[in-house]
């Protein structure tokens, strides 16, 4: 390969080497901010922030179709591990209202509740679509019905992916104890709830970065390394910032009774970057290469319906332009041609139309 390769031709992110990925941590640099991504972060967690009572509301409703309702705030309660504790001074007690408040059987009022929640929390999921589009320079351009068809599908598998991780969390280890195996087999296998619930999380980040944007859905190969990165920046920062606020932080002094709030709030967006800079960097992997990363038949740059998936970086298809196959070449110049061509005699056939409608309208101006 030439050493001056840089991915041009990968067909997988692992493909790309050194000096491609070089390039894309650099241009997600450059993206963070053009992009304005603190900005945008701190939009998506004031949505979400809106919308948390009603995704708390919806989740407890939909639990206890099935199960105790009260078991879901003994469930959520593990998963504060990364929670900084202000914010779970907010989020507990709520909890525990809606929780102790009498449940309905299922029913149209039930029915209603859960709908309104699930809408009122819809606005959070579209703020993040929004933010994963400028993450990945598209414009929304999708018709009121079928975005919020989209989100609100999301925003439910959403409170599903909640109550199945914090299932995970609880039920794992009450799993391993009925077992009735060795302490030492018991530990390890408890320990081996973190790697699963970090893949879950992987996984549920890379189904959102292919339906969020407004383009051609890219491949799972192409969602799922900027997902692994999004969630591992995720779980460090918040370790980060719940050691940061219990030893150095005095938001107490500063802001006094809603201190609470404001750590919530900054808790939020640290999430929404983390998420973003996910978004960044599968974005930017597309753009490093000339393959198609969308699903389907194989399409020539400039057909995918993808602002990078049909564009090479600057820089990149100058450097490598003779790593590309003569016959890529070819094929793509020639869809460009035909392309054209079909564009050519539609616009043809558009002017001989309107002048041919101008003549039936006005058939005296003919000599």
């Amino acid at each position: 390969m030439d050493s001056r390769n840089k991915g041009t031709m990968a067909d997988r992110p692992k493909e790309i080497p050194a000096r491609g990925w070089k390039d894309i941590f650099l241009r997600v640099k450059d993206e963070f901010t053009n992009d304005h991504i603190s900005i945008v972060a701190a939009g998506v967690a004031f949505y979400f922030f809106l919308a948390l009572f009603p995704l708390m509301s919806a989740m407890v409703a939909i639990y206890g179709l099935a199960f105790d309702a009260a078991q879901v705030e003994q469930q959520l309660s593990q998963l504060s591990a990364v929670m900084p504790p202000q914010a779970q001074d907010i989020i507990g007690p709520q909890l525990h209202k809606i929780v102790s408040a009498p449940q309905q059987g299922l029913g149209l009022a039930l029915i209603f509740s859960i709908l309104l929640s699930l809408w009122s929390a819809n606005a959070g999921t579209k703020a993040l679509f929004d933010g994963i589009n400028i993450a990945y320079n598209e414009n929304e351009e999708r018709n009121f019905f079928k975005l919020n068809g989209i989100t609100l599908a999301v925003t439910l598998g959403g409170i599903l992916v909640g109550l199945v991780a914090a299932a995970l969390v609880i039920g794992f280890p009450a799993i391993i104890d009925r077992l009735g195996l060795p302490s030492t087999v018991s530990d390890i296998l408890s320990l081996a709830r973190w790697p699963l619930l970090f893949a879950f999380i992987v996984v549920s980040l890379s189904v959102i970065y292919k339906i969020a944007p407004d383009r051609n859905n890219p491949k799972f190969k192409w969602v799922s390394w900027g997902a692994c990165i999004a969630a591992a920046l995720w779980i460090g920062a918040s370790l980060l910032f719940s050691l940061y606020i219990n030893n150095f932080g005095n938001y107490d002094a500063t802001y006094g009774a809603i201190a609470a709030v404001i750590i919530l709030m900054l808790w939020f967006q640290i999430t929404s970057i983390c998420v973003l800079l996910g978004a960044e960097i599968n974005s930017e992997m597309e753009h490093q290469t000339a393959k198609d990363t969308t699903v389907g038949e194989p399409e020539p740059l400039g057909q995918r319906r993808g602002y990078h998936a049909d564009r090479l970086a600057a820089g990149t298809e100058e450097a490598d332009e003779k790593d590309i196959p003569d016959e890529e070449k070819v094929r793509h110049r020639t869809k460009r041609t035909e392309t054209k061509n079909r564009d050519s005699l539609k616009l043809e056939r558009w002017i001989r139309n309107r002048e041919l409608k101008a003549k039936n309208r006005n058939p005296g101006d003919e000599d």
